[in-house]
């Protein structure tokens, strides 16, 4: 939540569907559901790479809405098959650049 105009974050598990942990949200924000919701998103665009054959990985996925930035990282550590980061940002306050490079060096601290 450090990361300049951070709403919410959360680590989501997208085979089950199932967030792990959160920080952040609020009552105009569920954090739980939208990153719930957020699984079909990953899922589909990793079949799509496996279906094209691409032999490149997923290293973030950028979600532009008129007042927010929706930053989702699959985790590729060997401890992190699996999961991904998902960041939302309030687009007025946020760095894009600076926040992808933060949540790049979260998950190199992660300890899974």
């Amino acid at each position: 939540m450090t990361i300049d105009g951070a709403i919410a974050v959360a680590l989501v598990d997208y085979t089950s569907g199932m967030t792990l942990g959160t920080v952040g949200g609020g009552p105009d924000f569920d954090i739980t559901v939208a990153a719930a919701g957020n699984t079909d998103v990953v899922r589909a665009k990793l079949r799509t790479i496996e279906m094209l054959g691409l032999p490149d990985a997923v290293e973030d996925i950028l979600i532009t809405l008129n007042n927010q930035y929706h930053i989702i990282r699959p985790l590729s550590s060997a401890g992190g098959h699996g999961l991904f980061l998902y960041l939302a940002l309030a687009k007025a306050r946020a760095n894009l650049a600076l926040a992808r490079h933060q949540l790049r060096g979260i998950e190199e601290g992660l300890q899974l």
